[in-house]
């Protein structure tokens, strides 16, 4: 039911993808996640730069929106991106082989937060890292998404810190 709202007309403006992936300077041979993939909207753009010679995993654990997934990829001609069905406390990802994850607007949906973080964090390479798209609590920037899904940089801290991860950069 939410893959129109994942594919609407203005979510480049509200999330503007192109400016972080930028930030993320992903280059071909890359291996990248998108977790909580929905219908691939930044899984396909991933696909794009990190070339023939990189990989994106699709992650979710709604099988139909894997099937979104596989169909927008097939229209675009995207051949490097896997779908993954995961489970809520398991991404089912390769250990020690991803140099990206992006979660957007998907952290706030964790059930189970404490044993993902601890699958991500196993599946990340050393230098690996994951870019956190979520909506601000505070402020009115997402005015137009519900407060029940948006987060605050300290409840994403509380989380996150205790799990082992450090916050390299803010934007």
């Amino acid at each position: 039911h939410g893959a129109p709202w994942l594919e609407r007309e203005t979510r480049d403006e509200e999330e503007r993808p192109y400016e972080v992936l930028e930030k993320m300077e992903l280059e071909n041979g890359d291996v990248v996640v998108d977790m909580g993939v929905g219908t691939g909207y930044f899984a396909r753009k991933m696909a794009k730069q990190v070339g023939p010679d990189g990989k994106v995993y699709g992650v979710d654990i709604q099988p139909e929106m894997l099937e979104f997934l596989k169909k927008f990829c097939a229209e675009e001609d995207i051949t490097n991106v896997e779908p993954i069905l995961g489970d809520e406390d398991d991404p089912k990802l390769p250990k020690g082989a991803i140099d990206w994850i992006i979660m957007a607007d998907v952290y706030h949906e964790f059930q189970q937060p404490e044993p993902m973080l601890a699958k991500m964090r196993e599946s990340l390479k050393p230098d690996g890292r994951i870019a956190l798209l979520e909506y601000r609590l505070k402020g009115d920037t997402a005015r137009h998404i519900k407060v029940d899904h948006r987060m605050s940089v300290e409840q994403v801290l509380a989380e996150w810190q205790p799990a082992g991860f450090e916050l390299v950069d803010l934007h």
